[in-house]
């Protein structure tokens, strides 16, 4: 018995096929009974079997490279961005305020097409980080994204400023997503906002509480806004999971709540902010404390099996 496979060519010499898809490796001329033993081990390709499927994360700040393995030729992309730095502030005088840092944009696409064997950047922004009394603005988070920003991007979230109005959150490039949550405004008289939550999956992250106000719950699996702190630092946003969209973040009087399995965001200690969840926003700083930093974001590419397509589609590990 032989059969020409697809990728391979007939030989003297076969080669054991490695599983039970249609792509898989089984060059070579086979008698009925070596079939029979593959076919009997269920390891014989057999047109109409699903690829097995799998998933890569890359949840670090860095630049990556995404090699697509035998068989793969098209993935699905979600990127998360790096939630911005809290601000933090002191004039010398009897008023001391800044606001919390923006969460970042979450962007997915799907269906997008891959050669085997070949290369593709994967870009994870960073945190942002928070400010130092008795310096202002926070640095804003960094953009993450696959292949590049027009593909799929995950925005990162703007740095909090000293006595300034609300910070805006990343936005998002791709099929779908949510814009990260707002950071809470400061005001006069010892006070700070707290960091936005990060982006949902098909709404926005929900935004931290203004100068002594809570954090508002996301939308879409977004992670919740962190509440603004009064007299004391804020609380950071909350974060967003990778692996589809899910519950979102609820709102909160303390440190934001992640959404779609997402990580909560870290409290505030003292005068200094609370640290985001993943994405989320770092929150405000008052009189000389260090503001929060936002967290870093996050790229998640799914590929093979049956259809799997974000926000929810199969998209779990499998």
């Amino acid at each position: 018995m032989s059969k020409r496979y697809q990728g391979n060519i007939i030989t003297d010499t076969p080669t054991a096929p490695e599983g039970p898809y249609e792509d898989s490796v089984a060059s070579g001329i086979w008698s009925v009974a070596e079939a029979r033993t593959y076919l009997a081990a269920d390891s014989w390709p057999i047109a109409g079997n699903p690829s097995p499927a799998g998933q890569t994360e890359y949840t670090s700040a860095g630049t990556y490279t995404f090699t697509a393995p035998t068989g793969v030729t098209s993935v699905s992309v979600v990127a998360v961005g790096g939630g911005g730095g809290g601000g933090s502030y002191d004039d010398g005088g009897d008023a001391a305020s800044a606001s919390g840092g923006g969460g970042g944009g979450l962007g997915y696409k799907n269906n997008y097409t891959t050669t085997p064997g070949s290369g593709y950047t994967v870009v994870v922004g960073s945190g942002g980080s928070g400010a130092s009394y008795p310096s202002g603005t926070g640095s804003a988070g960094g953009n993450s994204y696959f292949v590049s920003t027009s593909v799929v991007r995950g925005g990162g979230g703007s740095g909090g400023v000293c006595r300034g109005g609300n910070t805006a959150g990343g936005t998002y490039t791709g099929d779908g997503g949510g814009n990260g949550g707002t950071g809470g405004q400061s005001s006069y008289g010892w006070s700070a906002g707290g960091g936005g939550g990060a982006g949902g999956y098909s709404g926005t992250g929900g935004s931290g509480g203004d100068a002594g106000g809570n954090g508002s719950a996301g939308s879409g699996g977004g992670g919740g806004g962190g509440g603004g702190g009064s007299y004391l630092g804020s609380d950071g946003g909350g974060g967003v999971g990778l692996d589809g969209e899910g519950t979102s973040g609820a709102s909160s009087t303390a440190e934001g709540n992640g959404g779609s399995g997402g990580n909560d965001a870290v409290s505030r200690t003292g005068t200094g902010g609370g640290q985001g969840g993943t994405a989320g926003g770092g929150g405000g700083a008052t009189y000389g404390g260090t503001a929060g930093n936002g967290a870093a974001g996050g790229v998640r590419i799914i590929y093979l099996g049956t259809t799997r397509q974000f926000p929810s589609t199969n998209t779990g590990d499998v």
